[in-house]
């Protein structure tokens, strides 16, 4: 049986998440190897990426439209790359649109075991991916507990294995204000306009003018904005004409501490909503999509929140302000009353999402995970 195990990560958040699966990986079994595609966290932990992560780091119809061409130039080359290594499991993490297009083609030719890593949000729109993903992977991994029942319903084997974010040290850094020379006395806002350059484009100005119109209420104002080392210099050049006091940070320890520091935060929706409620800091999400994007997803999503939080606990909690209510004035408004002290967000709040993404027994998600993934090398 092959020792090698290959892992495909498309964006940010599953970078994170095989980094963490690779070092639990490692740790059980230091003689199996790693093959695949990842990112920076990934290659960390001595990947060779098959090619940048980062070409696959698109979003909605319109967005990848444009692409399509070289996406399946880079599906076709992974396919081949799978078939000639011949490894002894695949790994998809999240990022269906090419993990599950490169899934179906390698079903074809090899009888090589897939294993989807984050499961498909079927509870909030197209539950009918719960069956085709059922007939692409053999066994699917979920983050969250309630959504393994729309999978076995198919006959795919699934098991909750906790999220990740649980074994990180996240914690504060007391220094964090003075190093970075921001008065401790200065109200902190944390702007999180996303992984993707797509998302950079369309939610930074309209987080920027919401900055603008909260410093005329906050005239000591700062703003912080953690990123990802290869965005750092696109958000340099986006901010050049901006008159805000603007930190930029790329490192996960000084994003963690960054959210310590921070008395609030605007972020665009996704996994970063959980961080910022575990690091106990009150926020606004916020998203648009493109006009085509939204009519569509308009009509096939199925729940009233989009944020993970106000999803999880089962109350909003977190403000949403999505597609027409994304704009600078309501936003501005959202995060006066939270620093006036309206939030309702508690610190029960944040230990029950604490305990929500944690496994009943005391392993770590990304252990979990890998026993799993290392029972097919066997």
């Amino acid at each position: 049986m092959s020792r090698l195990i290959y892992i495909i990560a498309g964006e940010a958040s599953g970078d994170f998440l095989g980094a963490q699966l690779i070092k639990a990986i490692k740790k059980e079994a230091p003689q199996v190897q790693i093959a695949g595609i990842g990112g920076t966290l990934m290659e960390r932990e001595d990947l060779k990426s098959l090619f940048p992560m980062q070409e696959l780091s698109l979003m909605g119809l319109t967005e990848i439209l444009p692409h399509a061409f070289h996406l399946l130039k880079r599906i076709n080359q992974t396919v081949q790359d799978i078939a000639q290594k011949q490894p002894a499991v695949i790994i998809t993490i999240d990022s269906p649109g090419f993990c599950l297009r490169v899934a179906k083609k390698i079903k074809k030719i090899t009888q090589i075991p897939i294993i989807h890593y984050v499961a498909p949000s079927v509870w909030a729109w197209r539950e009918g991916r719960a069956e085709k993903l059922a007939k692409k992977v053999d066994q699917l991994l979920t983050l969250f507990p309630f959504e393994p029942p729309y999978f076995e319903k198919y006959g795919l084997k699934t098991t909750f294995v906790g999220h990740p974010l649980i074994e990180q040290d996240i914690k504060p850094d007391p220094d964090f204000r003075k190093t970075h020379k921001i008065s401790s006395k200065a109200p902190l806002l944390t702007l999180l306009p996303g992984s993707r350059q797509g998302e950079i484009d369309k939610l930074l100005p309209i987080f920027l003018e919401a900055a603008e119109l909260l410093k005329n209420s906050y005239p000591a104002l700062q703003i912080v904005i953690p990123t990802l080392p290869h965005l750092s210099n696109l958000l340099v050049k986006r901010l050049e004409n901006s008159h805000l006091s603007i930190t930029i940070i790329d490192t996960q320890h000084e994003k963690y501490a960054a959210f310590f520091a921070s008395d609030i935060a605007i972020a665009a929706s996704g996994t970063v909503s959980l961080e910022l409620a575990i690091c106990g800091l009150p926020m606004v999400i916020a998203y648009k999509l493109s006009s085509i994007t939204y009519f569509i997803a308009k009509r096939l999503i199925k729940i009233k929140n989009v944020c993970l939080v106000n999803i999880l606990v089962g109350k909003n909690i977190v403000p949403e302000k999505l597609q027409d209510d994304c704009v600078p004035l309501q936003l501005a408004m959202e995060l006066k009353s939270i620093l006036q002290g309206d939030s309702e967000f508690t610190k029960e709040h944040f230990k029950q999402i604490t305990s929500l993404l944690s496994p009943k027994n005391n392993q770590l998600p990304s252990e979990k995970a890998a026993k799993i993934v290392l029972e097919y090398c066997s």
